[in-house]
C-alpha cells in the first residue's frame, strides 16, 4: 500500500499542466457548442411618403377631379398642390365637413326635383296653351318669313365673283320662343327655350310640346293652335 506521503512529492507544476487543465475543461461527448447568428446588412432604399388629401380642382398630374379624395407623395403635395391651394389634407373635421356638405347637396337635388315636378303637374293641368295664328288655304297657317344665307360648295378654278346666294324660307309657324314668351304671359314663369321642344306645325289643331325641367322631369304641354 503506498504511503500517504507519496502524493506530496508530486511536482507542483505537474498538478496543474496544460494537459491536465485542457483535459478538466473539455466538454463531455456529444455536447457541440451554439455559434453565435452573423448580422447581415442590406442597403435599403428611401421609404416613399404619401398623403391623403382631398382635391380643391382637376389635378391632370394625378388624373383627379376636384373632389375626389385620394393618395399623393408628400412631396408633391407639399411642393405643388398646397402652395397652389390645389388640395387640402383629408383630416378628420374636413372628412366630416364634406359629409355634411353632401348631405347639403342631396338636399337641395331633392328640392330642385320636387319643383319641377310641382311645375310640370301645373303645366299638364292646366289646359292648353291656345296660339293664334294668321290663317291660310284649308287649315294652314302662316309663319314667319325669314332670308338664310347659302354659300356655294362647289370648287372653281377661279375666284366665283356671286358666293353667296339669298334663299327665302318659312319657319314652322309655332316656335319654342312662341311658348316661351306664352308661359311668361300667362303664369310669368320663365322658361329656357332651349329646354322646349315643339313638333312642326303647319296646320291648325291640337298639339303637344315637352319642356325638360329636370333630367328626370319632362312636362307635357298641350297646345291649341287656331287661325284668327
Amino acid at each position: 500500500m503506498a504511503s500517504p506521503s507519496c502524493a506530496s512529492t508530486l511536482p507542483w507544476t505537474a498538478a496543474f499542466s496544460p494537459s491536465s487543465s485542457s483535459a478538466s475543461t473539455s466538454s463531455p461527448r456529444g455536447l457541440h457548442t451554439r455559434r453565435a447568428p452573423s448580422l447581415v446588412i442590406v442597403a435599403q432604399g428611401k421609404v416613399k411618403k404619401y398623403r391623403q388629401v382631398i382635391l380643391m380642382d382637376d389635378i391632370e398630374e394625378v388624373g383627379g377631379k376636384k373632389g375626389d379624395t385620394m393618395k399623393v407623395r408628400a412631396g408633391f403635395y407639399r411642393n405643388f398642390l398646397l402652395p397652389k391651394g390645389k388640395a387640402t389634407l383629408l383630416t378628420p373635421d374636413v372628412l366630416k365637413e364634406m359629409e355634411l356638405e353632401q348631405v347639403r347637396i342631396e338636399a337641395e337635388k331633392k328640392r330642385v326635383k320636387e319643383e319641377a315636378q310641382q311645375l310640370a303637374r301645373v303645366f299638364e293641368t292646366i289646359g292648353a296653351f291656345k296660339v293664334p295664328r294668321k290663317g291660310g288655304k284649308g287649315k294652314q297657317i302662316f309663319g314667319r318669313q325669314v332670308v338664310l344665307v347659302k354659300q356655294f360648295s362647289v370648287c372653281l378654278p377661279f375666284p366665283c365673283p356671286h358666293p353667296l346666294t339669298k334663299i327665302p324660307c318659312t319657319l314652322h309657324s309655332v316656335t319654342s320662343q312662341d311658348l316661351v314668351e306664352i308661359i311668361k304671359s300667362q303664369l310669368n314663369r320663365d322658361v329656357d327655350k332651349r329646354l322646349v321642344e315643339v313638333p312642326e306645325i303647319r296646320e291648325v289643331g291640337e298639339y303637344v310640346a315637352e319642356i325638360k325641367l329636370h333630367p328626370d322631369v319632362t312636362a307635357k304641354v298641350r297646345l291649341t293652335v287656331y287661325a284668327k
